[in-house]
């Protein structure tokens, strides 16, 4: 993990954007590689030479699934978003891809009102992560503020306080509308 991000990435990042986790890879003579987990999405950037770099960020809301192969040798990374978005990461090794996946789910958690769902499938030399984002962080509004998709009702796993806390802090980071942060505050408010 390192803390001196390339600029790039700060380049990028929103004003009150928060970095919680980064990982970095050198592979032989070639400039880093980066992907770097923020508060609101995934940024991927392959630095170049002469200050040229290939850039992908992916936001929470259009992030469908992350997929690590843990083998003996190597492992993958794959995060797969809407719109056809797959980002294919060979180089973290074991422990870098483990960290990473669990940031990704922590970062997750900090704004869902479900928790993220991981499956682990463990064998002999070979280990699988899936780490699933929950149904309402579908993305719902498009740039012009417009409802496309409203999000499925939510299960009664966790405390209703709880929810309502999340469902605020969902409706105050403008990933809801003030009709859904409405409709969902009224039906907690109806469990306790």
């Amino acid at each position: 993990m390192s803390t001196n991000l390339p600029k790039a990435v700060v380049r990028h990042l929103e004003p009150d954007e928060k970095v919680l986790f980064t990982v970095r890879k050198k592979v032989s003579l070639e400039k880093p590689k980066w992907l770097v987990i923020t508060d609101r999405r995934i940024v991927y950037i392959d630095e170049k030479v002469l200050g040229r770099y290939d850039m992908k960020a992916i936001p929470y809301q259009k992030l469908e699934e992350v997929t690590v192969e843990l083998g003996v040798i190597s492992s993958e990374f794959i995060i797969k978003g809407e719109e056809n978005i797959r980002l294919k990461l060979g180089w973290m090794n074991k422990e870098q891809a483990r960290e990473t996946i669990n940031a990704i789910k922590d970062a997750l958690n900090a704004i869902a009102i479900e928790p993220v769902t991981i499956e682990v499938k463990k064998g002999l030399t070979h280990e699988t992560w899936v780490l699933k984002k929950p149904k309402e962080l579908v993305s719902r509004v498009v740039p012009a503020g417009t409802t496309v998709q409203h999000a499925p009702a939510v299960e009664k796993k966790e405390d209703p306080l709880e929810k309502l806390k999340k469902l605020k802090e969902l409706y105050d980071m403008g990933v809801i509308s003030a009709e859904e942060y409405e409709e969902k505050r009224k039906k907690l408010l109806e469990q306790i």
